[in-house]
């Protein structure tokens, strides 16, 4: 209670915000966090939930990567007459409806220029269910090594769930290691035969850098050179708005991995590019190099030594033994309209980059500054996601202060950054008609701190 009995002598500035400043403090304080900025997501979810109910005012809400566009309605119609067709009544099988196998391996020769057989591309309930079995057999793959080696920043529950299994990891910030220099700092970990697998998201989630074509043949090259499984997680495919990666079967391409290097795994998702997260179905694409690979040492958890038999009929059947029927079905529509022209997801999806630019200007405006700004020598795109400080201040310290102002966002500290000056901020849930409200709140946060 010392906060409050000490009220009088808090400076002027921090008693008249535009959120109540005592609830703000009380909730803050209610959380039990010891610094707010190592809340994760969730936590701060919750947290902003919480103060906008005791306050009524609604918060500018960049915390959460959720989509904030309206779902592909080919997606949703083709759900429904799954439905009518009584698939409700049937256990899908674990590796995936046909139409749904076929259309993203399409996908993948038309978007990304790469052939994968049917069989490698495998139906999950979202990507994170992917990651998670990708773990339970990519990292088991070889008893010499150790785990998996996150390319940060990155999504902070991906090392959560390597936590959870039990398994070691290795990180590094890409910040300082773009180009050229990505070669002697990887080689750094690989070269001690510790790591089963490279984890890294393009574009990437929270920085939104986008790895070029001489850093993915880095990766991929030296991965082969150490026998190390590449995973790539592609949730924000095509969204790299400066190159139009929406004409099926012609260039550009969506950069990949999977063009230097043939032990890949790929993580797709259909939450952003087809807003339609809820559904919870994502695609587990599988090199056919990988997938008919024999480990010996799967035989120690799983009755097969090669590596998609593992993944099929060992992770994912524990886990959820196949990805909702009508969900699968409803995907395989989308993938379809996009594979035959019909449907362009990029173009559906370019508001986010519309909204990332207008407001990144308002805060350079106001005195921040924009964390990871480059991809080598070009400015960073306009997208989901972009990163942001405020001189003097750490991560911790402006998500807490900003929290006054109506404002949220997650801290890089919770996403392996080393930049810990900074935040992280999503647009999608920030709609145009509260721009204007950020502009305020941004306004009256400069002046109070400058």
């Amino acid at each position: 209670m010392d906060d409050f009995r000490n009220e009088h002598v808090l400076p002027s500035i921090m008693k008249n915000t535009p959120i109540d400043y005592q609830t703000v403090k009380r909730e803050i304080r209610e959380t039990g966090l010891p610094e707010i900025g190592k809340g994760t997501i969730r936590e701060i979810v919750r947290l902003v939930n919480r103060i906008e109910e005791e306050t009524g005012e609604k918060y500018v809400r960049m915390e959460m990567g959720v989509p904030g566009l309206e779902p592909v309605k080919i997606g949703i119609e083709a759900e429904i007459d799954a439905l009518k067709q009584g698939v409700a009544s049937k256990y899908p099988m674990i590796e995936g409806v046909r139409e749904l196998k076929d259309e993203m391996s399409r996908f993948a020769k038309l978007f990304l220029d790469i052939d994968i057989k049917p069989e490698g591309c495998i139906p999950t309930v979202g990507s994170m269910m992917a990651s998670m079995a990708m773990y339970l057999v990519a990292n088991r793959s070889d008893r010499t090594k150790e785990g998996t080696l996150f390319i940060d920043p990155g999504f902070p529950v991906h090392k959560q769930q390597v936590r959870i299994l039990g398994h070691d990891y290795r990180s590094f910030d890409i910040y300082d290691y773009r180009g050229d220099k990505l070669r002697d700092k990887l080689a750094s970990y690989l070269e001690s035969g510790k790591v089963s697998t490279i984890m890294y998201s393009n574009p990437n989630n929270p920085s939104w850098i986008c790895f070029t074509e001489k850093e993915l043949q880095i990766i991929g090259e030296l991965a082969t050179r150490h026998d190390v499984i590449v995973v790539e997680d592609l949730a924000y495919f095509g969204m790299d708005f400066r190159v139009d990666f929406s004409k099926p079967g012609e260039p550009p391409y969506q950069p990949t991995v999977a063009k230097y290097n043939e032990n890949y795994l790929i993580l797709f998702s259909s939450s952003k590019i087809f807003s339609y997260a809820g559904q919870r179905v994502g695609v587990m694409l599988i090199s056919d190099t990988l997938f008919n690979r024999k480990y010996p040492d799967l035989k120690r958890y799983y009755t097969s030594d090669t590596f998609g038999y593992s993944i099929i009929f060992g992770a994912l059947y524990a886990l959820s033994a196949g990805v909702t029927h009508s969900a699968q079905l409803g995907l395989a529509a989308m993938l379809k309209a996009a594979n035959d022209g019909e449907y362009n997801f990029v173009e559906g999806v370019k508001e986010y980059g519309e909204k990332a630019k207008i407001m990144k200007r308002m805060f350079v405006e106001n005195g921040f500054r924009i964390v990871y700004d480059r991809d080598e020598d070009k400015p960073l795109a306009d997208g989901f996601f972009f990163t942001i400080s405020y001189p003097g201040m750490t991560g911790s310290d402006l998500l807490e202060k900003l929290l006054y102002y109506g404002i949220s966002a997650i801290s890089l500290y919770i996403t392996g950054s080393e930049r810990n000056e900074g935040i992280r901020a999503c647009v999608s849930l920030v709609s145009r008609n509260q721009f204007k409200d950020l502009e305020y709140r941004l306004n009256r946060f400069h002046e109070d701190h400058s």
